[in-house]
Protein backbone atom coordinates (compact mmCIF):
# COMPACT_ATOMS: atom_id res chain seq x y z
CA UNK A 1 0.00 0.00 0.00
CA UNK A 2 1.29 3.64 -1.02
CA UNK A 3 2.49 5.72 1.55
CA UNK A 4 0.01 8.67 2.65
CA UNK A 5 0.91 9.39 6.02
CA UNK A 6 2.32 12.85 6.87
CA UNK A 7 5.74 10.83 6.26
CA UNK A 8 5.91 11.96 2.77
CA UNK A 9 4.10 15.32 2.86
CA UNK A 10 6.62 17.30 5.01
CA UNK A 11 10.18 18.38 5.21
CA UNK A 12 11.36 17.74 8.50
CA UNK A 13 13.57 20.67 8.52
CA UNK A 14 12.85 22.57 11.63
CA UNK A 15 14.23 25.48 10.43
CA UNK A 16 13.60 29.01 12.65
CA UNK A 17 11.58 31.43 11.21
CA UNK A 18 10.65 33.20 14.23
CA UNK A 19 13.32 33.18 16.41
CA UNK A 20 11.18 35.04 19.13
CA UNK A 21 9.58 31.69 19.76
CA UNK A 22 10.80 29.50 22.41
CA UNK A 23 10.37 26.65 20.32
CA UNK A 24 11.08 24.00 22.88
CA UNK A 25 8.28 22.01 21.02
CA UNK A 26 9.28 20.79 17.57
CA UNK A 27 5.91 20.70 15.42
CA UNK A 28 6.30 19.21 11.70
CA UNK A 29 3.02 20.65 10.36
CA UNK A 30 -1.19 19.89 10.68
CA UNK A 31 -1.14 16.31 10.53
CA UNK A 32 -5.09 16.46 10.37
CA UNK A 33 -8.17 18.06 11.64
CA UNK A 34 -11.35 16.26 13.07
CA UNK A 35 -14.96 17.15 12.95
CA UNK A 36 -17.67 15.88 14.61
CA UNK A 37 -20.76 15.96 12.78
CA UNK A 38 -24.28 15.01 12.51
CA UNK A 39 -23.44 12.74 9.61
CA UNK A 40 -19.99 11.63 8.14
CA UNK A 41 -20.96 9.74 5.61
CA UNK A 42 -22.90 12.55 4.18
CA UNK A 43 -20.49 15.80 5.26
CA UNK A 44 -17.62 13.46 3.48
CA UNK A 45 -19.57 13.83 0.48
CA UNK A 46 -20.37 17.36 0.67
CA UNK A 47 -16.58 18.27 1.27
CA UNK A 48 -15.99 16.40 -1.78
CA UNK A 49 -17.98 17.53 -3.78
CA UNK A 50 -18.11 21.18 -2.74
CA UNK A 51 -14.18 21.88 -1.61
CA UNK A 52 -12.66 18.66 -3.81
CA UNK A 53 -11.47 16.46 -1.03
CA UNK A 54 -10.89 12.98 -2.14
CA UNK A 55 -11.62 9.83 -0.15
CA UNK A 56 -8.69 8.49 2.14
CA UNK A 57 -9.50 6.21 5.11
CA UNK A 58 -12.64 4.97 7.22
CA UNK A 59 -13.10 3.81 10.53
CA UNK A 60 -16.38 2.23 11.80
CA UNK A 61 -18.07 -0.86 12.14
CA UNK A 62 -16.18 -2.95 9.65
CA UNK A 63 -13.36 -2.21 11.17
CA UNK A 64 -14.14 -3.02 14.74
CA UNK A 65 -14.56 0.64 15.99
CA UNK A 66 -18.59 -0.03 17.65
CA UNK A 67 -18.96 3.70 18.96
CA UNK A 68 -18.40 5.98 15.84
CA UNK A 69 -17.84 6.25 12.17
CA UNK A 70 -15.16 8.28 10.69
CA UNK A 71 -14.54 9.05 7.06
CA UNK A 72 -11.06 10.40 6.16
CA UNK A 73 -10.96 12.83 3.10
CA UNK A 74 -7.45 14.37 2.06
CA UNK A 75 -6.31 17.46 -0.49
CA UNK A 76 -3.11 18.28 -0.73
CA UNK A 77 -1.94 18.14 2.83
CA UNK A 78 -4.60 18.62 4.22
CA UNK A 79 -6.71 15.74 6.05
CA UNK A 80 -9.98 16.13 7.40
CA UNK A 81 -11.51 13.38 9.48
CA UNK A 82 -15.86 13.58 9.52
CA UNK A 83 -16.58 11.56 13.14
CA UNK A 84 -19.78 10.95 13.85
CA UNK A 85 -21.58 9.08 17.02
CA UNK A 86 -23.11 6.08 16.56
CA UNK A 87 -25.77 6.09 18.98
CA UNK A 88 -27.08 9.13 21.69
CA UNK A 89 -25.38 8.57 24.81
CA UNK A 90 -21.60 9.06 23.26
CA UNK A 91 -19.84 11.42 24.51
CA UNK A 92 -19.78 12.93 21.09
CA UNK A 93 -23.37 13.51 20.25
CA UNK A 94 -23.27 15.66 23.09
CA UNK A 95 -20.89 17.49 21.51
CA UNK A 96 -22.66 18.13 18.30
CA UNK A 97 -26.16 18.92 20.32
CA UNK A 98 -24.20 22.03 21.82
CA UNK A 99 -21.77 22.79 19.20
CA UNK A 100 -23.14 21.65 15.93
CA UNK A 101 -21.30 20.48 13.67
CA UNK A 102 -17.53 21.27 14.75
CA UNK A 103 -13.64 20.99 14.75
CA UNK A 104 -13.16 19.30 17.68
CA UNK A 105 -9.40 18.21 17.11
CA UNK A 106 -6.61 20.27 16.04
CA UNK A 107 -3.72 16.99 15.14
CA UNK A 108 0.10 18.34 15.12
CA UNK A 109 2.78 16.28 13.33
CA UNK A 110 5.59 15.47 16.19
CA UNK A 111 8.75 13.72 16.18
CA UNK A 112 8.15 12.83 19.58
CA UNK A 113 4.69 12.16 20.84
CA UNK A 114 5.47 11.39 24.60
CA UNK A 115 7.86 13.97 25.22
CA UNK A 116 5.37 16.64 23.50
CA UNK A 117 2.44 15.73 25.89
CA UNK A 118 4.94 15.59 29.08
CA UNK A 119 6.27 18.78 28.19
CA UNK A 120 2.80 21.14 28.17
CA UNK A 121 1.46 18.63 30.26
CA UNK A 122 4.30 20.11 32.90
CA UNK A 123 4.18 23.61 31.66
CA UNK A 124 0.36 23.65 32.53
CA UNK A 125 -1.49 21.92 30.18
CA UNK A 126 -4.84 19.83 30.78
CA UNK A 127 -4.42 16.71 30.04
CA UNK A 128 -6.85 15.08 27.53
CA UNK A 129 -5.24 11.89 26.03
CA UNK A 130 -2.48 9.93 27.98
CA UNK A 131 0.19 8.41 25.33
CA UNK A 132 -0.60 5.52 23.32
CA UNK A 133 0.67 3.53 21.10
CA UNK A 134 -1.70 1.88 18.75
CA UNK A 135 -0.60 -0.70 16.29
CA UNK A 136 -1.77 -2.69 13.38
CA UNK A 137 0.44 -4.98 10.40
CA UNK A 138 1.88 -1.08 8.76
CA UNK A 139 3.53 0.09 12.11
CA UNK A 140 2.42 1.89 14.68
CA UNK A 141 1.35 5.27 15.53
CA UNK A 142 2.19 7.20 19.18
CA UNK A 143 -0.55 9.53 20.37
CA UNK A 144 -1.31 11.91 23.24
CA UNK A 145 -3.51 15.34 23.31
CA UNK A 146 -3.85 18.76 25.41
CA UNK A 147 -7.49 20.44 26.07
CA UNK A 148 -7.03 24.28 25.14
CA UNK A 149 -9.73 26.87 24.86
CA UNK A 150 -13.88 25.52 25.37
CA UNK A 151 -13.97 22.04 24.17
CA UNK A 152 -11.50 21.64 21.25
CA UNK A 153 -7.90 19.50 21.68
CA UNK A 154 -4.84 19.39 20.35
CA UNK A 155 -3.17 15.92 19.57
CA UNK A 156 0.22 14.85 18.73
CA UNK A 157 0.62 12.43 16.55
CA UNK A 158 4.23 10.73 15.78
CA UNK A 159 3.61 8.66 12.93
CA UNK A 160 7.36 7.94 11.67
CA UNK A 161 7.02 4.30 12.47
CA UNK A 162 4.20 4.22 10.34
CA UNK A 163 3.28 3.39 6.42
CA UNK A 164 -0.70 2.64 6.25
CA UNK A 165 -3.22 4.38 4.90
CA UNK A 166 -3.88 7.43 7.88
CA UNK A 167 -4.01 5.46 11.60
CA UNK A 168 -3.99 1.75 12.71
CA UNK A 169 -8.13 1.11 13.34
CA UNK A 170 -8.61 2.81 9.25
CA UNK A 171 -9.10 0.43 6.22
CA UNK A 172 -8.46 2.74 2.38
CA UNK A 173 -11.64 4.58 2.09
CA UNK A 174 -12.52 3.65 -1.41
CA UNK A 175 -15.50 5.25 -3.54
CA UNK A 176 -16.48 5.34 -7.37
CA UNK A 177 -17.13 9.14 -6.99
CA UNK A 178 -14.27 11.14 -6.56
CA UNK A 179 -14.39 14.93 -8.00
CA UNK A 180 -11.45 16.47 -9.45
CA UNK A 181 -8.99 18.86 -7.15
CA UNK A 182 -9.47 22.41 -6.70
CA UNK A 183 -6.49 22.99 -6.10
CA UNK A 184 -6.27 23.24 -2.07
CA UNK A 185 -2.59 22.41 -0.92
CA UNK A 186 -2.28 22.89 3.27
CA UNK A 187 -3.74 24.57 6.01
CA UNK A 188 -2.81 28.30 6.84
CA UNK A 189 -3.81 28.87 9.76
CA UNK A 190 -6.69 27.87 12.01
CA UNK A 191 -8.40 30.62 14.40
CA UNK A 192 -9.96 30.58 17.57
CA UNK A 193 -13.01 32.69 19.23
CA UNK A 194 -12.84 33.35 23.09
CA UNK A 195 -14.79 35.04 25.04
CA UNK A 196 -14.57 38.81 26.53
CA UNK A 197 -10.94 39.09 28.24
CA UNK A 198 -9.81 35.58 27.31
CA UNK A 199 -7.27 36.39 24.03
CA UNK A 200 -4.48 37.17 26.58
CA UNK A 201 -5.06 34.14 28.61
CA UNK A 202 -5.17 31.77 25.29
CA UNK A 203 -2.02 33.76 24.02
CA UNK A 204 -0.06 33.30 26.51
CA UNK A 205 -1.38 29.69 26.81
CA UNK A 206 0.03 29.24 23.60
CA UNK A 207 3.40 31.07 24.49
CA UNK A 208 4.30 29.49 27.91
CA UNK A 209 2.70 26.04 27.37
CA UNK A 210 3.77 25.71 23.35
CA UNK A 211 6.31 28.11 22.98
CA UNK A 212 4.89 30.26 20.60
CA UNK A 213 5.40 33.70 19.68
CA UNK A 214 3.23 36.69 18.91
CA UNK A 215 3.37 37.06 15.39
CA UNK A 216 1.09 40.15 15.01
CA UNK A 217 -0.98 41.58 17.41
CA UNK A 218 -4.60 43.95 15.96
CA UNK A 219 -6.98 46.08 18.10
CA UNK A 220 -9.88 47.29 18.00
CA UNK A 221 -8.69 50.15 15.86
CA UNK A 222 -7.26 47.91 13.36
CA UNK A 223 -10.81 45.84 13.25
CA UNK A 224 -13.53 47.52 13.43
CA UNK A 225 -16.93 49.17 11.69
CA UNK A 226 -19.34 51.81 12.78
CA UNK A 227 -21.06 48.93 14.38
CA UNK A 228 -18.57 46.17 15.88
CA UNK A 229 -14.99 45.31 16.55
CA UNK A 230 -13.01 42.56 17.74
CA UNK A 231 -9.34 41.97 18.68
CA UNK A 232 -7.02 39.28 18.17
CA UNK A 233 -3.23 38.18 18.57
CA UNK A 234 -2.01 35.60 15.80
CA UNK A 235 0.47 33.23 17.67
CA UNK A 236 2.81 31.60 16.03
CA UNK A 237 5.54 28.57 16.47
CA UNK A 238 9.08 29.16 15.37
CA UNK A 239 8.87 27.68 11.95
CA UNK A 240 5.58 29.50 11.08
CA UNK A 241 3.90 26.07 9.82
CA UNK A 242 1.63 26.05 12.45
CA UNK A 243 -0.64 29.83 13.20
CA UNK A 244 -3.51 30.37 15.82
CA UNK A 245 -4.63 33.70 15.56
CA UNK A 246 -6.64 34.13 18.95
CA UNK A 247 -9.70 36.59 18.19
CA UNK A 248 -11.91 38.19 20.99
CA UNK A 249 -14.76 40.71 21.06
CA UNK A 250 -14.31 44.44 21.60
CA UNK A 251 -17.06 46.88 22.56
CA UNK A 252 -18.70 47.84 19.71
CA UNK A 253 -22.51 49.49 18.95
CA UNK A 254 -23.64 46.29 18.13
CA UNK A 255 -23.47 42.99 18.39
CA UNK A 256 -19.86 41.43 16.83
CA UNK A 257 -19.49 38.30 14.83
CA UNK A 258 -17.48 37.36 17.51
CA UNK A 259 -20.15 37.48 19.70
CA UNK A 260 -22.64 35.89 17.47
CA UNK A 261 -20.17 33.09 16.86
CA UNK A 262 -20.05 32.33 20.49
CA UNK A 263 -23.64 32.74 21.24
CA UNK A 264 -25.03 29.89 18.67
CA UNK A 265 -21.43 27.64 19.39
CA UNK A 266 -22.60 28.24 22.76
CA UNK A 267 -18.62 28.52 23.89
CA UNK A 268 -15.31 29.68 22.71
CA UNK A 269 -13.72 27.21 19.06
CA UNK A 270 -12.60 27.35 16.05
CA UNK A 271 -14.29 30.05 13.82
CA UNK A 272 -11.97 29.23 10.71
CA UNK A 273 -10.05 27.19 8.49
CA UNK A 274 -7.66 28.89 5.85
CA UNK A 275 -6.83 26.85 3.38
CA UNK A 276 -3.70 27.67 0.75
CA UNK A 277 -4.05 27.69 -3.18
CA UNK A 278 -1.28 28.39 -5.61
CA UNK A 279 -4.20 30.02 -7.85
CA UNK A 280 -7.16 31.21 -5.87
CA UNK A 281 -8.55 32.16 -9.28
CA UNK A 282 -9.16 28.59 -10.46
CA UNK A 283 -10.02 27.48 -6.87
CA UNK A 284 -13.11 29.43 -5.91
CA UNK A 285 -13.82 29.65 -9.53
CA UNK A 286 -14.32 25.86 -9.14
CA UNK A 287 -15.91 25.89 -5.64
CA UNK A 288 -18.44 28.65 -6.95
CA UNK A 289 -19.15 26.31 -9.36
CA UNK A 290 -20.07 23.58 -7.08
CA UNK A 291 -22.09 25.20 -4.64
CA UNK A 292 -19.79 26.97 -2.13
CA UNK A 293 -21.07 30.82 -0.87
CA UNK A 294 -18.65 33.32 0.04
CA UNK A 295 -19.23 37.10 1.56
CA UNK A 296 -20.14 39.11 -0.98
CA UNK A 297 -17.86 42.46 -1.32
CA UNK A 298 -18.97 45.46 -2.03
CA UNK A 299 -18.00 46.80 -5.75
CA UNK A 300 -16.96 49.77 -4.49
CA UNK A 301 -13.72 47.99 -2.82
CA UNK A 302 -11.94 47.60 -5.90
CA UNK A 303 -11.88 51.24 -7.09
CA UNK A 304 -9.38 51.79 -4.82
CA UNK A 305 -7.65 48.63 -4.72
CA UNK A 306 -4.57 49.38 -7.12
CA UNK A 307 -3.55 52.40 -5.49
CA UNK A 308 -3.45 50.52 -2.01
CA UNK A 309 -1.62 47.63 -2.95
CA UNK A 310 0.12 48.47 -6.45
CA UNK A 311 1.18 45.92 -9.46
CA UNK A 312 -0.07 42.50 -8.71
CA UNK A 313 -0.23 39.91 -11.72
CA UNK A 314 -3.81 38.51 -11.46
CA UNK A 315 -6.43 40.51 -13.37
CA UNK A 316 -8.32 42.47 -11.44
CA UNK A 317 -11.59 42.33 -12.92
CA UNK A 318 -11.55 38.87 -12.68
CA UNK A 319 -10.77 39.28 -8.61
CA UNK A 320 -13.66 41.73 -8.81
CA UNK A 321 -15.83 39.41 -10.43
CA UNK A 322 -15.21 36.14 -7.76
CA UNK A 323 -14.97 38.87 -5.04
CA UNK A 324 -11.31 37.90 -4.01
CA UNK A 325 -9.28 40.77 -1.68
CA UNK A 326 -5.71 41.73 -2.04
CA UNK A 327 -3.60 43.53 0.33
CA UNK A 328 0.32 43.96 0.49
CA UNK A 329 3.00 43.89 3.00
CA UNK A 330 6.10 44.83 2.83
CA UNK A 331 7.46 41.28 1.72
CA UNK A 332 4.33 40.76 -0.78
CA UNK A 333 0.88 40.62 -1.36
CA UNK A 334 -2.01 38.36 -0.65
CA UNK A 335 -5.15 37.19 -1.78
CA UNK A 336 -7.82 35.98 -0.19
CA UNK A 337 -11.78 34.90 0.15
CA UNK A 338 -14.21 34.03 2.73
CA UNK A 339 -17.02 31.54 2.39
CA UNK A 340 -20.22 31.80 4.49
CA UNK A 341 -20.63 29.45 7.39
CA UNK A 342 -20.72 25.66 5.96
CA UNK A 343 -23.78 24.81 8.09
CA UNK A 344 -26.87 26.16 9.44
CA UNK A 345 -25.57 27.76 12.77
CA UNK A 346 -23.64 31.05 11.95
CA UNK A 347 -20.41 29.31 12.79
CA UNK A 348 -17.61 27.54 11.09
CA UNK A 349 -16.69 28.90 7.78
CA UNK A 350 -13.47 28.58 5.59
CA UNK A 351 -10.70 30.95 4.15
CA UNK A 352 -9.24 30.43 1.10
CA UNK A 353 -5.83 31.81 1.07
CA UNK A 354 -3.08 32.18 -1.45
CA UNK A 355 0.53 34.19 -0.27
CA UNK A 356 2.60 36.27 -2.93
CA UNK A 357 4.94 36.50 -0.48
CA UNK A 358 2.88 38.01 1.94
CA UNK A 359 3.08 36.55 5.63
CA UNK A 360 0.51 38.91 7.08
CA UNK A 361 -3.44 38.62 7.10
CA UNK A 362 -5.16 40.79 4.98
CA UNK A 363 -5.12 43.90 7.59
CA UNK A 364 -6.42 46.32 4.73
CA UNK A 365 -9.01 44.14 3.88
CA UNK A 366 -10.74 44.16 7.34
CA UNK A 367 -12.83 47.00 6.89
CA UNK A 368 -14.34 45.79 3.91
CA UNK A 369 -14.76 41.79 5.08
CA UNK A 370 -16.41 43.30 8.54
CA UNK A 371 -18.86 45.27 6.53
CA UNK A 372 -19.84 41.76 4.55
CA UNK A 373 -20.32 39.88 7.15
CA UNK A 374 -22.44 42.27 9.18
CA UNK A 375 -24.79 42.38 6.62
CA UNK A 376 -25.01 38.66 6.58
CA UNK A 377 -25.68 39.40 10.39
CA UNK A 378 -28.53 41.73 9.52
CA UNK A 379 -29.76 39.49 6.54
CA UNK A 380 -29.84 36.75 10.15
CA UNK A 381 -31.22 39.61 12.64
CA UNK A 382 -28.23 38.70 15.24
CA UNK A 383 -25.77 42.10 14.45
Amino acid sequence: MANLTGISNYDYSLEKIFPEAEDFLPLLGTDYVELYVGNAKQSAYFYKTALGFQSLAYAGLETGVRDRASYVVQQGKIRLVLTTPLKSDNPIAEHIRRHGDAVKVIALEVPDAVDAFETTVRRGAQPFMEPKEEIDEFGSVIRSGIHTYGDTVHIFVERKNYSGVFLPGYMPYTSDYNPTSTGLKFVDHMVGNVGWGEMNKWASFYGHVMGFANLISFDDKDISTAYSALMSKVMTNGNGRIKFPINEPAVGKKKSQIEEFIDFFESPGCQHIAVATDDIVFTVSEMRKRGVEFLHVPGTYYDTVQDRVGVIEEDLLKLKELGIMVDRDEEGYLLQIFTKPVEDRPTMFFEIIQRKGAKSFGKGNFQALFESIEEEQRKRGTL
